[in-house]
């Protein structure tokens, strides 16, 4: 069997050495030598860069991918703590995102094939015929973000921001045209975070609270707004202020898809807002009703409302017709231990105050108690 011949067209494109071309008397050979050999280091920089770049980018596509499909796993695994809408808005969003990063990574590997099909064609030299192999690209790691922070200082940095930028978010929620919109954060690259968009979605709240439901449903759509310009930044591990526009290029020229996902999360947004403002409203009736009732609780600690629907019917008759002998008649026809329960709690929740004689007073106002129970009947006067 002979052997497969060597392939030597590998060396036919070498470039030799910088000085080693003959050049003309009139120029300055050394000169000429260090041009070349510039131009030839900073051709291989401009390479190497390239690939640097390159892998730099389709790194961190895929990252963001795996990033996805972990954030789409995920919300199917919690599906049933959320509700429908909700899941289905943010499935659609995160198809969409992974829709575009798959779209970038197939770019990155076009461009990969390209540019090593460009290595191979480039001639080989003195520099790059032999090569260290212990060489190797190293990504420098991005610095470790710092450390998120607590409850206490979200509060804090909220409370400051709203202080000093209250009237330019209720500005904002105002605005009705994208290009007012993008044009006003443009002017205020501040308002462009999370502070923000948490004002606008307790201002929402509050409106729905307020019954003032058209203004409710204006100040959402700039809320979706502000989510979505930080969804974006978040997306792209970009600075949010960097996202603004191209967020409002986007949403202007947007196809039908993407318009419904923003239409649909504006709308679910709605429904949570109307939630959260019955169970505030629930919550403020039940502490009014709460107050209400430790204002007119006995001495005893019990509630009268309360202990009066507990009593048999023939004392409530007796309470609600403020006849005090038919009330004495009434307990004294109950069983004793049943008498004692009942005149006990009667008498801590109010229902009840013993005058001097121990007899049950009617249920009036405290003046008129009073006279009840310091009258003495007629005969009993000498």
């Amino acid at each position: 069997m002979m052997a497969r011949p060597l392939d030597y067209s590998r060396w036919d494109h070498i470039e030799v050495s910088d000085d080693e071309d003959e050049t003309h008397p009139n120029v300055d050979t050394q000169s000429l030598f260090r041009w070349r050999h510039q131009a030839r280091v900073e051709r291989m920089e401009e390479q190497k860069k390239e690939r640097q770049d390159l892998e730099r980018g389709s790194v961190d596509t895929k990252r963001k991918l795996e990033e996805a499909r972990k954030k789409l796993e995920d919300l199917s695994a919690c599906a049933e703590a959320e509700t429908k809408e909700e899941v289905e808005a943010q499935v659609l969003k995160l198809q969409m995102e992974m829709s575009e990063l798959q779209k970038q990574e197939k770019e990155w590997k076009q461009k990969e094939e390209e540019l090593t099909k460009k290595e191979k064609l480039t001639p080989w030299n003195v520099d790059t015929l032999s090569k260290d192999k212990w060489e190797k690209t190293v990504i420098n790691k991005k610095p470790a973000k710092k450390a998120d922070p607590t409850e206490d200082e979200k509060e804090e940095m909220q409370r400051t921001f709203v202080e000093k930028n209250e009237k330019l978010c209720k500005k904002f929620g105002m605005f009705k045209k994208y290009d007012d919109s993008m044009q006003f954060l443009g002017d205020h690259p501040e308002l462009v975070c999370d502070e923000c968009a948490n004002y606008l979605a307790i201002w929402c709240i509050n409106l729905q609270v307020e019954e003032k439901t058209a203004l409710m449903e204006q100040v959402a759509h700039q809320t979706i707004i502000m989510q979505y310009i930080l969804e974006l930044a978040k997306s792209l591990d970009a600075d949010p202020r960097a996202c603004v526009k191209p967020f409002f290029s986007r949403i202007k020229t947007a196809d039908k898809q993407y318009t419904d996902a923003f239409t649909d999360e504006l709308e679910s947004f709605k429904v949570r807002v109307r939630g959260r403002a019955e169970a505030r409203i629930e919550r403020a009736m039940k502490e009014a009703e709460e107050e209400e009732r430790q204002k007119r609780l006995g001495p005893g600690g019990l509630d009268p409302v309360e202990v009066f629907e507990s009593l048999p019917q023939v004392l409530k008759d007796c309470f609600e017709k403020q006849d005090i002998p038919m009330l004495q008649k009434a307990i004294t026809e109950l069983p004793e231990e049943d008498a004692r329960y009942h005149m006990k709690r009667c008498v801590d929740s109010g229902l009840w105050v013993p005058n001097a004689n121990d007899k049950p007073p009617e249920e009036k106002p405290a003046e008129e108690e009073e006279e009840v129970y310091e009258k003495v009947p007629d005969d009993d006067v000498d």
